[in-house]
């Protein structure tokens, strides 16, 4: 949902701030007021390009920026944290989205103050706001959206479920059997050489860790003077000579025991005296044990020097540690393995590819039953509400094509098969008699096609959670009870998400929740575009405009009145 909607320098806006709020949000104003420039910098927050053509002339910047509240979709947290963007946690995610144009040419986006590309925006600005009016029906005209909403409206959620997890299954035994495949083809070139790598590790039998305790080795062979000479001189220090320390701290702590008889502060100290003592008799000991096991060897140093070279060659072949020496080696003995066994896997993979391609095909054939079914419904449910929005001749029809039985059986690769089914499903429409449906990017107009997507939201009842819907003259060409059609729809919608809609007819507007009026005004030879929430007087007044035009009459604020009631 869009809460705060802030315009700074853009097209003829001055500075505009608005907050938006549930349900149906409707603008209102004169023709060329400014309304559609509201519409455009919307659509610039969901990842539309915006040139800096559009800076307000005479100022060397702009900035558009908008707080949305959006429910925390496991897809929209995703794109938001590969994209470094730090969110909360809830119920809600607010998103603060700004775009900040230059007439230098650098233009920038920011999500909640992190600088993003556009690319980022136009992902996460799905998530945000479906911007419908003339030429912006990607959504409407994608045959991709269609099956989603045609299964939305079904309610088939459990039956993808099923075949999607089916699909998943048949796909990984499927890449299982590529990949054998490769090894199959590769086999007569990878043996030798996988063959060599394997045994060339196995031979010299490396184990975690082992260079780095040869180097310490190493280090304390080609260090036995000094090692020996610091030892001697640590045990003489701590135990052996006269005024050792171990021998001087236990004179400290007779004294100390003494002085604990006149004074109880003392005797706090018995205990870590005692212990201090107890650790530095055992580093006496330590340091003479490791003075007495030193002893300098030639020959070892000579095998040492030897091993780490063998180890180093095998680091430099095999990535550089150990651990990537041992791990290549598990994935040459894995290749092997499927290049030694490759018939036998073979076999037992296509017979469990067979199984999983029976089970999906079975599922995703109910799949498609379903669908066949319920878009015939669909259809007359559509039809029947285009009616009531001037489209009275329209035709709608949801074409499903799937692969025949041939073509499914001799998909061994599942080049046919998807997670969703084996259907491809488009959208029909016809606006007049005597032309047969045609795919809607093809003959939908902008108007056509926004009342379409406000049926199919309606119809298909679906659930955009606090995701806004804003349709820019959806009602244009239309009046009368046609337009109250549409405003009905329109307040049906708005149930279920937030809706603002740009409209001209009083029939609509009579059912906002929040009535917005647009207003353009000139000042020293300046125009300028503003926006205000309207209060109920002025509801009724500006209503009344719509319905009367320049000259507002007593009537035509009664009928204002009345309409506004009825709707209530």
């Amino acid at each position: 949902m869009l809460t705060l909607l802030n315009i700074r320098n853009f097209a003829l806006i001055d500075d505009l701030a608005v907050e938006f709020g549930e349900g149906l949000n409707l603008l209102t104003g004169e023709t060329g007021s400014g309304k559609s420039i509201i519409v455009d910098s919307l659509a610039a927050l969901t990842g539309e390009r915006v040139y800096s053509e559009l800076i307000k002339e005479g100022e060397d910047s702009a900035r558009i920026e908008g707080v949305f509240e959006i429910a925390p979709s496991d897809a929209l947290l995703k794109e938001l944290d590969e994209g470094g963007i730090v969110h909360g946690s809830g119920d809600l995610v607010e998103l603060i989205v700004r775009r900040e144009l230059s007439a230098a040419g650098r233009n920038r986006v920011f999500v909640n103050d992190q600088l993003v590309t556009q690319g980022f925006l136009k992902k996460i600005g799905a998530f945000l706001a479906d911007i419908h009016g003339q030429g912006e029906q990607t959504t409407l005209f994608s045959p991709a959206n269609h099956l989603e909403i045609l299964d939305t409206a079904a309610g088939l959620e459990k039956e993808r479920r099923e075949t999607a997890d089916r699909f998943g299954k048949l796909a990984e035994v499927l890449r299982e059997l590529k990949d054998l495949k490769s090894d199959e083809a590769e086999k007569l070139q990878l043996l030798d050489i996988l063959r060599f790598q394997a045994d060339e590790i196995n031979r010299a039998k490396p184990t975690l860790g082992e260079d780095e305790r040869l180097e310490e080795e190493k280090k304390r062979l080609n260090n036995v003077g000094k090692l020996s000479e610091l030892s001697e001189e640590a045990e003489a220090m701590l135990y052996e000579s006269d005024g050792s320390i171990v021998g001087s701290l236990e004179k400290v702590r007779e004294r100390v025991r003494k002085l604990s008889e006149f004074d109880p502060r003392f005797g706090e100290y018995e205990e870590s005296l005692e212990t201090a003592q107890a650790v530095l008799e055992d580093l006496a000991f330590t340091v003479r044990d490791f003075a007495g096991s030193l002893e300098f060897s030639p020959e070892r140093l000579e095998e040492i020097e030897d091993r780490l070279a063998e180890l180093g060659g095998l680091k430099r072949k095999y990535g550089g540690s150990i651990e990537t020496v041992l791990a290549h080696l598990e994935e040459a003995e894995r290749r092997l393995a499927n290049i030694e066994t490759a018939e036998e896997r073979e076999r037992e993979l296509r017979s469990k590819a067979s199984e999983l391609r029976e089970s999906y095909l079975k599922s995703a054939g109910d799949l498609h039953k379903k669908r066949k079914t319920f878009a015939a419904k669909f259809e007359k449910t559509v039809e029947k509400d285009l009616a009531g929005v001037a489209l009275e001749k329209a035709r709608f029809v949801v074409s499903i094509e799937r692969p025949d039985t041939a073509e499914l059986e001799a998909d061994e690769e599942g080049d046919l098969a998807a997670a969703n089914g084996f259907d491809r499903i488009e959208f029909l429409f016809s606006a007049n008699p005597g032309e047969s449906p045609k795919p809607l990017a093809k003959v939908a107009s902008g108007g056509e096609a926004s009342r379409l997507m406000l049926i199919l939201k309606t119809a298909a009842n679906l659930k955009e959670g606090r995701k806004a819907a804003v349709f820019d003259e959806v009602d244009a060409g239309i009046g009368g009870r046609v337009a109250e059609a549409v405003g009905r729809k329109l307040k049906e919608l708005s149930k279920q998400q937030q809706v603002l809609c740009v409209t001209h007819q009083p029939q609509v507007a009579s059912l906002a929740d929040q009535h917005f009026l647009v207003e353009k005004s000139t000042d020293g030879g300046r125009t300028r575009v503003s926006i205000r929430k309207l209060d109920d007087a002025e509801q009724v007044a500006e209503i009344a405009r719509m319905l009367a035009g320049e000259q507002v009459s007593d009537t035509a604020r009664e009928h204002a009145r009345e309409m506004l009631k009825a709707a209530r």
